[in-house]
């Protein structure tokens, strides 16, 4: 096969292939202990390539227009061949695109991954999964469905309690004076264009900036720090194709599961596709009962919580503007959960209760009751953040070991 290899000479010569395999795969060393809460990274990559391309064939057939957007996707889901498969896995994908998110960053918060030298790595995440949440929400809006379109009505409105700006701010969102043929066009534009091409320049940078520092470990050691005379960590092994083929391991697991959920229980008894969102949006007629999708709902909960509407815009904003201070709060001596003390465990464990909590009481209105959950959850995920510069330091820490541990 003398010829191939000519070929891939040829090839590097003229675009660096061969380095870039090397850099990023063969000869990236990764630490030899990582477990079951690695995989969601590499799902989170297999899920938005699922997302673009099952986004690719939609736009194929989907007209965004107030008139015709609701019965395109109708068109798409009884007339186009496997058009129903696709839209549903675009639909599920979203909601395990989330699914996927949130775990990948808790592992984080159970690691230590935002810690230096990884603050950049961190906040490339959370700008990663901010615009996440702006793609799904104007994504949110195309089916034109009853809810979607409330629930848009309801959200941009948000803006107008900012001081000063805000009603020209929500004009200038909508394009018109209500969510209108304007508003879906914009949005459709954002979701299909803009956006994703934004989203893949950040995932780029966020894996050039993984492989500069090295990943973390379960046990939060640098295997850098540790190396043999060829400059090669101790405790660390290639990524290709030890990871490589373990994470297929995962991508299989994670496909049965999709794929249980797409051919048996695409809407997720209406957690993932709301019933009145196969209701034609109608202007005049409001649902009983708005609420976004569970993915939504913690931040949505803690904006209701708060009785003023500019203030509880503020504090849904400061929910996520916490993200990125986390390097900087966590003051802890050791990275990983494995050697910090019972103060850090309990305040995390309390922070999981309350955003697990808070997106419960999201998708239920807004009863007395509810309310008062929704404030003292959204206490205790305020505490957990605003707090840490200060139990970090008094927990009381076990000594992690200088090399990682590995069975």
């Amino acid at each position: 096969m003398e010829w191939l290899k000519q070929t891939r000479d040829w090839l590097d010569e003229r675009f660096p292939v061969m380095e870039f395999w090397r850099g990023h795969l063969s000869e990236y060393y990764a630490p030899k202990n990582f477990n079951f809460w690695y995989y969601f990274g590499s799902l989170a990559m297999l899920v938005l390539v699922i997302q673009i391309l099952t986004g690719i064939f939609l736009t194929m057939n989907y007209k965004p227009t107030a008139d015709t957007a609701f019965a395109s996707v109708e068109y798409i889901m009884r007339d186009v061949k496997w058009g129903w498969l696709i839209r549903y896995l675009h639909s599920t994908g979203a909601s395990f695109f989330f699914v996927v998110v949130y775990l990948h960053m808790f592992r984080a918060l159970l690691y230590g991954s935002y810690r230096k030298p990884r603050e950049l790595l961190w906040i490339f995440g959370v700008i990663i999964f901010l615009l996440l949440m702006a793609e799904a929400f104007m994504g949110y809006l195309l089916p034109w469905g009853q809810m979607s379109y409330w629930g848009a009505q309801v959200i941009i409105s948000l803006f107008g309690a900012i001081p000063y700006i805000g009603n020209d701010l929500s004009l200038w969102i909508r394009g018109d004076f209500v969510v209108a043929d304007a508003t879906l066009n914009r949005f459709f534009s954002f979701h299909v264009i803009a956006f994703p091409m934004v989203l893949l320049g950040l995932v780029v940078f966020h894996l050039v900036a993984l492989h500069s520092v090295g990943s973390n470990n379960p046990d939060g050691v640098e295997i850098k720090s540790k190396k043999n005379d060829k400059g090669i960590p101790l405790d660390g092994i290639p990524f290709h194709p030890y990871y490589t083929v373990k994470d297929m391991y995962g991508v299989v697991g994670f496909l049965i599961i999709f794929a249980a959920v797409v051919f048996y229980s695409p809407e997720m008894f209406g957690w993932f596709l709301e019933r009145d969102n196969f209701v034609p949006a109608n202007p005049l007629k409001t649902p009983e009962h708005i609420a976004p999708l569970w993915y939504f709902t913690p931040f949505y909960a803690i904006l209701r919580a708060v009785p003023d509407k500019f203030l509880g815009v503020m504090a849904m904003g400061a929910s996520i503007a916490m993200l990125f201070l986390l390097p900087w709060l966590d003051r802890s001596p050791v990275r990983s959960i494995r050697y910090k003390g019972w103060i850090f465990k309990t305040a995390l464990a309390l922070f999981i209760v309350s955003f697990v909590g808070l997106g419960y009481l999201g998708t239920v209105p807004a009863t007395p009751i509810a309310t008062g959950f929704s404030r003292l959850f959204s206490v205790l995920y305020f505490v957990f953040f605003l707090a840490m510069p200060f139990y970090s330091k008094w927990d009381k820490c076990k000594q992690p070991p200088e090399r990682v541990k590995y069975k």
